[in-house]
């Protein structure tokens, strides 16, 4: 039986992160993440399973707490 699982919008950043980290794992470490390009990083975050935000509703904001909870969540996988 599959889980269900609620949708993600724009303001749920540590579920983004979690997802962009699943995705992505030791392919990004800190310094790259801080340096992904945000036209990158939407395009990846419109793609996150259950994300129903859009484009237009993506702010500068949103996109710089995303790549700041990556960066937490990779952490926390390194120790």
């Amino acid at each position: 039986m599959a889980t269900f699982e609620p949708p993600i919008h724009w303001s749920d950043h540590e579920d983004i992160a979690m997802k962009l980290y699943e995705r992505f794992g030791a392919e990004f470490n800190e310094g790259k993440i801080y340096r992904i390009r945000f036209t990158d990083l939407l395009e990846w975050i419109l793609e996150v399973p259950n994300f129903e935000g859009t484009r237009e509703q993506s702010t500068e904001g949103h996109l710089e707490m995303i790549q700041s909870a990556w960066v937490y969540e990779w952490r926390d996988n390194q120790k």
